[in-house]
């Protein structure tokens, strides 16, 4: 999937950017800078970089171009319909195409359809259905049908040669007044709208003008031509009956364009109408390798350029500060606590030495942490193999549902992984019941998983959409679970746990020490306001593209700023967690376990935040099913980004409470 936002957004403000401080921080903030813009440039560079292992298909003059249905998609319910749903022509046989796992989850069922497409071979104007000049009685039931699809808003999207089809949108920018004479912009929008409204009545787009763009490939002279399909536009038209005149050879003359009525569909009775189509064909210099890029570049990416920068100059100038300040004041307490001759007079003082007996005392319920950080280290290993895999170009949108796929089997295999690190923090943790333990982080979040999408599936089986899983396909899942996913986490969990526990500078008293009445910032719920801010400010203008990808069906593919960002998250997430930690074990408390896990994921709650807006401002949803949809899944996106961030965080400060502590003297 790849996007800039919706043609109706407006653009995204950029923030100034920040002030200069002092020498130091300024000169490291530049530094990093320089790092990052040089990235930058890299990945820009890599912009034309096209999917290997997808050959282009050469066709000759009068060769077949087979035009295809994907499904049928609105922004305003979120389910997707197959495309024979509605009362479309049918051709003799319909045959559905064998579609990858991704596919399936996306609801995309891809089938053959009626309409006969040569290349370069121009038609004017033919009747779609089979019988010349007999036309198409919709029943009232279908026209009912087809008027609540119209009134949904509902797109529909074609292939040629596995190009998406496109609307042409022109209109003038807010230029001045003598350059909007010559010049227009021109958008894109994918599929093309099933019908329009107009005083309350329906109008159903009957007539399809293709325009398909062909690149002429160099051959020798003695070879016929050779052509690749480039681009593939629509104009929709709705036509009334009787402005259509066809004769017996399924031929028809469209009207004069200012003279035509169009095609209403009246869903208290049945109606009557002709499906027509016609092909233009126009030589393109378009390189088949940057055919995509037509679809890719929607809107302007100007926006995306300016906020990326800006969000990476934000966070590492406050990260470069948050480091000055916690090192010089770390380097303080650590000389401090280390003078021999001062010893009295520092365990007077109040301080993160004080709890150096119970800091690492295990937490409650230690089998639950170290499941659910296992999950997050299959969930940071599986996002960042994806990522990256995606930015060299190997998941593009060409290869549809291979981003799913993929990341529906990166998961499982990841599970080695996250059986190892929950395996062996459970044995540090002085757990014992290890089989007990893999059993837990194998099934607690993909069982929470697997139990609300197979609810949220239930009601979209209910509306008949084709995004509902089919059963088959459920079973296969349940079976990659029980058979890839589980046998590897207890794999990784049993090498985890015979591994040594990570080593602990300071050992735990017998008695536990008593925590001091806490200041009121020092809350979970004000340490998780606090705490999200930063890594949410690095990432929320990523997450409008994302989002609005995932809703609008719009594409995503600017996965080199995403890895960019990625890496933001987890350096801004590390910073923070490690800061809170400080605070807290300064503030003689030491359960900071679960605490760190909850705190580092507060970046999750601004997201679920984020989440409610886009749900109010930017999509039209108003029925109960769409919204449950919506607020089911984004509670997935939640909870999978808590786990991520959370886990980040966990090991940042886990790593730097024991760099403290062995860095100072225990009697």
């Amino acid at each position: 999937m790849v996007i800039g936002p919706a043609a109706n957004h407006a653009p995204l403000p950029v923030t100034s950017a920040p002030t200069r401080g002092s020498k130091m921080a300024a000169s490291a903030a530049m530094e990093r800078l320089s790092y990052v813009l040089g990235l930058l440039l890299l990945l820009h560079s890599t912009d034309s970089f096209y999917v290997p292992g997808v050959a282009p298909i050469n066709f000759h003059r009068n060769d077949p171009v087979e035009i295809k249905a994907v499904k049928l998609t609105s922004s305003r319910t979120q389910l997707p319909y197959e495309y024979y749903s509605l009362p479309f022509c049918q051709p003799s046989k319909i045959t559905y195409k064998a579609e990858n796992l991704g596919e399936v989850l996306r609801g995309d069922r891809i089938v053959n359809t009626p309409f006969q497409v040569s290349m370069n071979v121009e038609k004017k104007c033919e009747v779609l259905c089979n019988v010349p000049n007999k036309p198409v009685t919709l029943t009232v039931e279908q026209s009912k049908l087809i008027a609540e699809r119209i009134r949904e808003d509902y797109y529909v999207h074609l292939i040629a040669d596995n190009l998406p089809v496109a609307t042409r949108l022109e209109f003038y920018s807010n230029r001045e007044e003598e350059e909007k004479k010559k010049e227009k912009d021109v958008q894109f929008e994918h599929g093309y709208r099933l019908g329009f409204m107009d005083n309350n009545k329906f109008y159903l787009h009957n007539h399809l003008s293709f325009i398909l763009y062909y690149h002429r490939e160099d051959v020798e002279e003695s070879q016929e031509h050779t052509y690749r399909v480039v681009r593939f536009e629509v104009i929709p038209q709705s036509i009334k009956l009787e402005d259509l005149k066809a004769d017996e050879k399924s031929m028809c003359t469209l009207p004069e364009a200012t003279g035509s009525a169009p095609q209403e569909i009246d869903p208290t009775k049945e109606n009557q109408l002709l499906f027509t189509y016609s092909v233009h064909w126009e030589e393109s210099d378009i390189k088949w390798a940057s055919r995509w890029d037509t679809y890719l570049t929607m809107s302007d990416v100007q926006i995306h350029w300016f906020s990326i920068i800006n969000s990476v100059v934000v966070v590492f100038f406050l990260s470069g500060i948050l480091s000055m300040i916690i090192i010089r004041t770390l380097r303080k307490d650590i000389a401090n606590y280390n003078k021999e001759d001062d010893i009295e007079d520092t365990m007077e003082e109040s301080g993160w030495k004080l709890v150096h007996g119970d800091v690492f005392r295990p937490p409650q319920y230690p089998m639950i942490l170290s499941s659910l950080l296992g999950s997050g280290i299959q969930l940071f290993c599986m996002i960042l193999i994806v990522i990256f895999v995606a930015m060299l170009g190997m998941l593009s949108p060409s290869s549809r549902g291979a981003l799913m796929t993929t990341a529906c089997f990166l998961f499982m295999f990841m599970g080695v992984f996250g059986g190892f690190f929950a395996g062996r923090l459970y044995r540090t943790l002085k757990g014992h019941r290890w089989k007990k333990g893999a059993f837990c982080t194998a099934t607690l979040y993909p069982g929470v998983v697997f139990g609300i999408c197979f609810v949220l599936n239930c009601f979209i089986w209910g509306k008949h959409s084709s995004g509902a899983v089919p059963f088959p396909t459920m079973v296969a899942l349940l079976c990659m679970w029980f058979g890839i996913s589980l046998p590897l986490v207890y794999l990784g969990y049993y090498f985890g746990f015979r591994k040594q526990p990570y080593d602990n500078p300071v050992r735990t008293n017998q008695i536990p020490r008593q925590i001091p009445e806490q200041r009121w910032y020092m809350n979970k719920f004000v340490g998780i306001l606090m705490a999200g801010i930063l890594p949410f400010g690095a990432m929320f203008i990523e997450l409008f593209f994302i989002f609005s990808a995932i809703w609008e069906n719009q594409f995503y593919y600017l996965f080199g700023f995403l890895f960019l960002v990625f890496i933001i998250l987890v350096v801004s997430c590390s910073q923070i967690s490690i800061v809170m930690v400080y605070f807290q074990l300064c503030a003689e408390d030491y359960r900071w376990w679960w605490r760190t896990f909850l705190v580092s994921g507060g970046s999750a709650f601004y997201v679920l935040i984020y989440a409610v807006f886009y749900f109010v401002n930017k999509l039209d949803i108003v029925e109960f099913i769409p919204s449950l949809l919506y607020f089911g899944y984004t509670a997935l996106m939640v909870l999978s980004f808590w786990l991520l961030t959370g886990t980040i965080g966990f090991y940042a400060a886990y790593m730097f409470v024991r760099k403290i502590y062995a860095a100072v003297k225990i009697d």
